[in-house]
């Protein structure tokens, strides 16, 4: 591991944030721990914190000796300085002498001593450094750092890698417990650069910023060395069929099995997003003969519980054109792992007077034989947060066996963190929406399907939009954090590839919004058959052809799901010379109505949206000049041209398809979005 200090770099962060009236301490603390929090061999996700002691004004101009340490809710990647709440250190030192102290009251005298009531709580790690005398602390859950100390023999390996140069503080958990013990081990040998706390991670020091941020690349680098002597071949493969399933065809029947079921008839189930991962190191981790042992083990520092519980679900090997029935070994392996979440939360709650509520029982990281692995959680970064800390716990523990036997803690201990109130403060701040867990598939990128886009994703979705502009489809989605496809819908070939592809990426499809198409014009009776079976093919064949592909996902997934068109009042209302476009239109329009009737057992609806004059690449603003001139009206009087007098808007036709998406007990159903124009009314 290489030091990524650079004098100038530093220098340049001094300056911009003296600029913005911070001081140089702050500064400096700042640019070491965003090299820190860019290091993903360092940090994952919330794991780990950092300080530095100083001086600040408080409002009054009274000036306080501080610690500004890392606050709750900031990623040390890219921290600023509302991440590091300063906290009066003298009160904190001073409660050194107490025998114990609740984790209620430690957060309370923290807050109580902040110089900004608003900051957010230091972490949950701040006596550990305020106990400590030096100006900067570094601590983070490296991984080279976690394989060494979880084994059986962790302590000494630690103490034989660094050789007395780092204090060794067995495990306790965080805390006021954990604090006062490492203030004891660094004052048994005030000459140590650092502590390794046993199962837990590293710490170390410095009276500057470089000092304390070298040290620690220096101390995981030695941890690093250690595992260059162990074997080249750490985990024996076992032997797979010769033919095993891609992972998008597999997602969606992991998904759907690890799916809750709706608290109420009606409801919907409660479903999670997934991501994938794979490559040489996670391929000959989950192809591993012993991986039904190392990786039952549990999580390699207890952080990471709330985010992967704290063994993953192991799967058998897919094999290709059997689906069926890895699909029902795939529902069988998760009736087991929940019952076996519910035996231990039953017995460790028990423990502790029964006084915990339960959280769901579904797997957070499944790995799978022959594939690789699955994160899973309630959005796409709740699921990228699993799938990181599941390819951290893959070099850990590959990394532990090479010289050893990896040994974390034992869950008993581990319950006590996955539900620490402190811990769980960490997840409360997610909103969950109405389409929260849910993927959808927007087809289009213009100005209806980049509005729809927008719509679903406010609404919690995760999103992909596909369209024949490959970089069209990248720039909407990008604006929802989602993901863009090219794909031609007329291809039937394409549009199985995009939706594989969205399955490897979110694990699914809940949503699909067919919305790409084209207006071709021509008096009916002189228009080409060329041109008619062209208009055909995208205003209709490719319809059937995204709902077909959506249908066959969402059956994988047996929870059900919504197929959602944009028709157009042509289907219902035909304007002359449009005869190419409306025909096919009216013809999606009973595709949609037969989805309904057809796949309405299986949890699936279907709805369609008849909307008219949007601005789009199907009416143009020259179209609009044109039109209304031609008609001696103003674009605003053409553009409302309906019953309210207000020009429709593609973001009107985007509520639409939420509000259907949202409809539970609604299928078949035409919502019109026209301003109102009876001659397209339906009823």
């Amino acid at each position: 591991m290489q030091s990524q200090w650079n004098d100038e770099n530093a220098r340049e962060t001094v300056d911009a944030y003296a600029a913005k009236g911070v001081g140089e301490d702050v500064a400096l603390r700042i640019y070491t721990t965003r090299l820190l929090g860019r290091d993903s061999l360092l940090v994952l996700h919330g794991g780990g914190n950092t300080s530095v002691k100083t001086l600040a004004r408080d409002d009054l101009g009274e000036e306080h000796d501080v610690i500004a340490v890392k606050g709750s809710g900031a990623d040390m990647a890219d921290i600023e300085p509302w991440g590091l709440p300063a906290v009066k250190l003298r009160p904190l030192r001073l409660l050194r002498a107490l025998e114990a102290l609740s984790d209620e009251a430690m957060v309370n005298v923290q807050r109580l001593n902040l110089l900004d009531a608003s900051a957010p709580n230091p972490s949950v790690e701040t006596l550990l450094h305020a106990f400590l005398p030096h100006k900067f602390i570094d601590h983070t859950h490296a991984a080279a750092v976690l394989s060494l100390v979880d084994q059986p023999d962790g302590e000494m390996l630690a103490r034989e890698v660094y050789d007395g140069r780092m204090g060794i503080v067995p495990y306790i958990a965080p805390g006021f417990g954990l604090a006062k013990a490492a203030a004891e081990v660094f004052d048994q040998d005030p000459a140590v650069e650092g502590l390794i706390l046993h199962k837990h991670g590293i710490f170390t020091f410095g009276e500057t910023a470089r000092e304390a941020y070298e040290r620690m690349i220096e101390m995981v680098s030695l941890a690093e060395s250690r595992f260059r002597q162990g074997r080249p071949v750490v985990f024996r493969p076992r032997a797979l069929a010769e033919g095993i399933a891609a992972a998008g065809e597999i997602a969606p029947i992991i998904r759907g099995a690890a799916a809750l079921p709706a608290d109420k008839p009606g409801a919907e189930p409660t479903r999670f997003v997934m991501t994938f991962r794979t490559g040489p190191e996670i391929l000959a981790y989950v192809n591993g003969a012993e991986l039904a042992s190392y990786s039952q083990r549990g999580v390699v520092t207890p952080d990471h519980i709330i985010r992967t519980k704290n063994t993953p679900l192991v799967l058998p090997p897919p094999e290709a054109g059997k689906l069926d029935e890895f699909a029902d070994r795939v529902r069988e392996a998760v009736a087991a792992f929940t019952g076996r979440y519910d035996k231990y939360f039953a017995r460790e709650n028990k423990a502790v007077g029964g006084s915990k509520t339960k959280l769901d029982a579904s797997p957070r990281v499944v790995l799978v034989p022959g594939v690789g692995l699955f994160g899973l959680g309630r959005t796409a970064k709740d699921a990228a947060m699993a799938g990181d800390l599941a390819e951290n716990t893959v070099r850990v523990v590959s990394d532990a066996e090479a010289i050893g036997t990896y040994e974390p803690l034992p869950a008993s201990d581990l319950f006590a963190l996955e539900y620490w109130s402190l811990e769980q403060a960490k997840l409360k701040g997610a909103v969950v929406k109405p389409l929260t867990g849910q993927i959808a598939v927007v087809t289009g990128a213009g100005a209806i399907g980049a509005a729809t886009a927008n719509a679903l994703a406010a609404e919690g979705a995760a999103v992909a939009i596909l369209d024949i502009e490959g970089a069209a489809a990248k720039t909407a989605a990008s604006a929802v954090k989602g993901i863009g496809l090219r794909c031609d819908v007329t291809k039937r070939h394409e549009v199985r590839a995009a939706f594989s592809a969205v399955c490897e990426t979110y694990g699914g499809v809940d949503i699909v919004v067919s919305n790409a198409g084209a207006a071709w014009q021509g008096r009916i009776g002189d228009v080409s058959d060329e041109l008619l079976r062209q208009s055909f093919e995208l205003n209709f064949f490719a319809h059937q052809t995204v709902a077909k592909e959506a249908v066959r996902i969402m059956l994988k997934q047996g929870t059900g799901g919504v197929l959602l068109f944009n028709i157009s009042k042509q289907a219902v209302n035909p304007g002359a010379n449009f005869g190419p476009y409306g025909l096919p239109k009216a013809a999606t329009m009973l595709l949609m109505r037969q989805y309904a009737l057809d796949y309405g057992s299986d949890g699936i609806r279907s709805n369609g949206v008849n909307a008219d004059r949007i601005r789009s690449g199907l009416l143009t603003n020259a179209m609009i000049k044109e039109r209304s001139a031609a008609r001696g009206l103003s674009e605003a009087d053409y553009m409302g041209g309906n019953l309210l007098g207000t020009e429709v808007t593609a973001e009107d036709v985007s509520q639409a398809f939420v509000a259907l998406a949202k409809a539970r007990r609604t299928t078949g159903h035409i919502e019109t979005v026209d301003g109102g124009n009876i001659a397209a009314a339906l009823r």
